[in-house]
């Protein structure tokens, strides 16, 4: 595979920065873009080069159209679900506008191939089977579900217009070392922070909630692979596996110890169940989910450690 000028949309973010590592690894030139409102600098590879700026900013939408761009890594995202509920508008200002103003301007300019985050997790809405494979209704609860999957939408339109090569990746529930420890995304990392602290975590309803476990490194590793794709493909990043809160939270008090956790009043509109199956993006290009939870728990704990 040939070097490439790849830019990162939200490369100091927790997925984003493992990305900008693994395109860096590779041989390839990356330019971030980050208007770290919740990126760190302090993440992105001394080797990239970032750019802090606003992905829906003319001046964003100049660096990818003059930099001579030729693949755009889009992860740069509203992620809120909560957040996207109570501002519907401001959530697609961001998701929606803010691809579509670094996509037209790759257009202008040299960009061939889209990479694109979006989400196994909301896409599909209440599951009618497990695992979800990408042909299971797409049905969103939420605004930021409806956008993610109507910049997949959009992305297709490019892609047949246009002739981009577009690869839309519906991430699992990633987690892994760099992932924030407040906020309402990222349980694994929540869940670390109060333990460590010595804090009782917090489950609302009866915990027996259940999510797939996606380790941030095989979410890399899926990215890397999708640079060697082409058409237009929509591909499942996750394990199959479906964890419980309640059993999530028993492995992280046998690696850091802690308290017991405490529960709340379920939250209205949370998914039930939900897990993903990756068969289509291993038939196409190769990947599968490499590291089991425990051992992805333990990484993510050790990183944790202060």
């Amino acid at each position: 595979m040939s070097a490439e000028t790849i830019v990162v949309s939200g490369g100091a973010g927790f997925i984003g920065s493992h990305l900008v590592d693994a395109f860096v690894a590779a041989g390839h030139r990356v330019l971030v873009i980050d208007d770290l409102s919740s990126g760190v600098r302090a993440q992105v590879n001394p080797a990239a080069e970032l750019h802090v700026l606003d992905v829906r900013s003319a001046e964003a939408a100049q660096l990818v159209e003059q930099s001579g761009a030729t693949a755009l890594c889009h992860q740069a995202a509203q992620i809120d679900v909560r957040a996207s509920v109570a501002d519907p508008r401001r959530d697609a200002e961001i998701n929606i506008l803010g691809l579509l103003n670094l996509v037209e301007a790759g257009r202008r300019g040299r960009l061939a191939r889209v990479l694109f985050a979006s989400s196994g997790g909301t896409v599909y809405g209440e599951q009618q089977c497990f695992p979800a494979d990408e042909d299971h209704p797409t049905r969103p609860i939420s605004p930021y579900g409806v956008s993610k999957l109507s910049c997949e939408h959009y992305l297709g339109y490019y892609q047949a217009t246009h002739g981009l090569a577009v690869t839309c990746l519906r991430y699992a529930n990633v987690y892994g070392p760099r992932q924030q420890a407040h906020g309402e995304a990222g349980v694994v990392a929540i869940f670390l922070g109060r333990l460590l602290r010595g804090e009782a975590p917090l489950i609302y309803g009866d915990g027996e909630q259940t999510r797939d476990y996606v380790y941030v490194g095989d979410v890399a590793a899926a990215n890397l692979r999708a640079l060697t794709a082409h058409g237009f493909g929509v591909y499942n990043v996750g394990t199959g596996v479906e964890t419980s809160v309640n059993a999530l939270l028993t492995a992280l008090r046998a690696i850091v110890g802690g308290p017991a956790g405490r529960h709340a009043e379920a939250r209205t509109g949370e998914q039930r169940r939900s897990a993903i199956t990756a068969a289509r993006l291993e038939r196409a290009l190769g990947w599968r989910p490499e590291t089991t939870l425990a051992e992805g728990l333990r990484r993510t704990a050790a990183w944790f450690r202060p």
